[in-house]
């Protein structure tokens, strides 16, 4: 048994120095790495709890009654009867489960129940920055359907099942291209073979505008200022959208990401035709976001899923409820 305390101690410090330094910057870590590990570890203590270290502390707690009992029947044959011979406390002693199956298998059917939720019902996300303003607000913490696109594995992120393909309009968490240890939230423009141009700061999807109307425009509270503020439609749901006045339609440092050729920039802005299995994203505030004018298009393997409902804001409880 102290070898298995010792052992337990190194993997939980193995736990707790992986996510301090994940913390502090020293290296780039995977959340989704950490709780399938977690659930594998605290997994395998939990069988083992109940398949040898349970009966064996039975076994030993058993033991102690048996003792007591042929004790006291010597005793008993001896004619000696006012002796002490309580083992109740000894008993649950022997019963009790150590410190280091209580920190693992202890903890398991906890860790499983958010792994699997986590991995392939919802998993919850924090709106970091205002990309998406007005639809999403810095500090929003929402939920991500990960089964409406299909049910991937975690970790590796396989498609196992296939689900609905994504559509213009929907609003989709996915790993960051460039870096797939990030996830990135925007809005679906076009889809695989659709040619997308959003020219003058106004967006065609196979040569056909996308119905727009002015509304009144936003202010932003932590930038204390006002953007001009339009409802578009893509899709059957209308969504709002802002941007800035004096800035440009001009994309200005796109890097050179796959499938660039497929897309034309020029001072109006940038005209793009969709590779099959990829898709096109812009962010809701369209002149603060970096999306896929700056480095191109979302491969159907880096989907996370489809964001639907913000369950939380600290800082403003009206903003909880569904979002188009």
């Amino acid at each position: 048994m102290q070898a298995m305390q010792w052992i337990t101690a190194a993997v939980l410090a193995a736990f707790v120095g992986y996510v301090g330094a994940w913390y502090t910057g020293a290296i780039e870590g995977n959340f989704a790495l950490l709780m399938f590990l977690a659930t594998v570890v605290t997994g395998a203590y939990w069988l083992a709890e109940r398949l040898y270290f349970w009966p064996r502390r039975k076994q030993a707690a058993q033991a102690l009654a048996d003792a007591a009992t042929a004790r006291r029947a010597e005793l008993d044959r001896m004619g000696i009867a006012k002796v002490d011979l309580d083992t109740t406390e000894g008993q649950q002693k022997a019963l009790v489960q150590p410190w280091w199956l209580d920190w693992t298998a202890g903890l398991f059917p906890v860790i499983a129940v958010v792994f699997i939720l986590r991995s392939f019902l919802f998993e919850p996300f924090k709106i970091p920055s205002g990309s998406m303003i007005p639809t999403l607000l810095v500090g929003d913490l929402i939920l991500v359907n990960k089964f409406t696109y299909g049910v991937r594995l975690p970790v590796l992120n396989t498609k196992v099942i296939d689900g609905k393909t994504p559509e213009r309009g929907d609003v989709m968490v996915f790993r960051y291209p460039p870096q797939p240890s990030l996830d990135y939230i925007k809005r679906v423009v076009g889809v695989p073979g659709d040619t997308v141009a959003y020219l003058n700061k106004r967006l065609t999807i196979n040569g056909q505008p996308v119905p727009t109307k002015d509304l009144p425009d936003f202010f932003d509270e932590d930038a204390m200022r006002y953007f001009n503020q339009y409802e578009e439609t893509l899709g059957l749901l209308p969504h709002r959208l802002l941007n800035t006045q004096g800035v440009p339609a001009f994309v200005q440092g796109a890097s050179n990401y796959a499938y660039r050729e497929n897309c034309t920039y020029s001072v109006e802005g940038v005209t793009c035709k969709v590779p099959e299995g990829h898709y096109f994203v812009m962010g809701d505030n369209r002149d603060n976001s970096l999306d896929s004018r700056y480095w191109g298009f979302v491969p159907d393997a880096n989907i996370v899923g489809k964001a639907f409902f913000v369950w939380m804001n600290f800082g403003n409880l009206k903003r909880i409820g569904s979002f188009n």
